[in-house]
């Protein structure tokens, strides 16, 4: 028990408490079973909040979790690749996912509970629009700030890039938005969602090679999760 305490003492970062609790109580079993009991509530207490501020930091517009969901309602790949969104293996695996599909099929809220249940385990997660991302990278770059930009967002494990296909860019924009998503490639996972087919993406970027580029680090190795089927909000609206 004395070095499970002296354990959470260091966690805590308050060392002084445990060679204190040493020399004046040595190992007795009482005090020592209260101080560990004081230091796990601390440390949950802790957790907790950790986890309220990196969720907020995120950037979600809503919160969305796995046990909002209605399952049943999921299209097929939705339903079959819950269980690996779930576990984020994805993330420590560096590898991408792409919802791809029409719209009001689930497609942001499986995003928002992935982001959502990686920040609740300790992964630094962003929360973007595509349209958003794009607009903020040519605003960087104006101000002389793309560098800065690109190291935070390179500090960031999953980011979550929003809408891609609603709003096509200028070359600028897609020229900036491909260096972001190249630095990321087989480093840091992002996950995307989309109404666009891949064979459509030509008509948000426009030049041909840096979209055959874009798709290529994107899908490489990626969880491709085809989302087509019918409007969760379609559905709502009739019932």
């Amino acid at each position: 028990m004395i070095h499970e305490l002296e354990e959470m003492c260091k966690q805590l970062h308050i060392a002084g408490v445990y060679q204190s609790v040493q020399e004046q109580c040595g190992s007795d079993p009482e005090i020592i079973s209260v101080l560990m009991k004081a230091c796990q509530f601390e440390l949950n207490i802790r957790m907790t909040n950790r986890h309220i501020r990196t969720i907020k930091q995120a950037g979600f517009p809503t919160q969305k979790r796995f046990e909002e969901l209605s399952v049943q309602d999921l299209p097929d790949d939705g339903r079959m690749f819950l269980p690996d969104l779930k576990s984020l293996d994805f993330i420590q695996e560096t590898k991408n996912v792409v919802f791809i599909g029409n719209s009001g099929t689930g497609k942001t809220h499986l995003a928002i509970a992935t982001g959502v249940c990686a920040c609740e385990h300790n992964f630094k997660v962003n929360f973007k629009t595509a349209a958003g991302l794009v607009n903020e990278l040519l605003e960087a770059k104006k101000a002389g700030r793309f560098t800065l930009l690109m190291r935070q967002l390179k500090r960031i494990d999953l980011l979550i890039l929003d809408e891609l296909g609603y709003i096509t860019f200028d070359l600028e924009g897609t020229e900036l938005l491909f260096q972001i998503l190249a630095a990321r490639y087989e480093v840091l996972s992002t996950v995307i969602t989309t109404n666009l087919p891949f064979s459509e993406w030509i008509k948000v970027f426009h030049d041909k090679t840096l979209t055959v580029a874009l798709l290529d680090r994107i899908t490489h190795q990626a969880m491709i999760v085809n989302m087509n089927g019918h409007s969760y909000r379609r559905r709502a609206k009739n019932t």
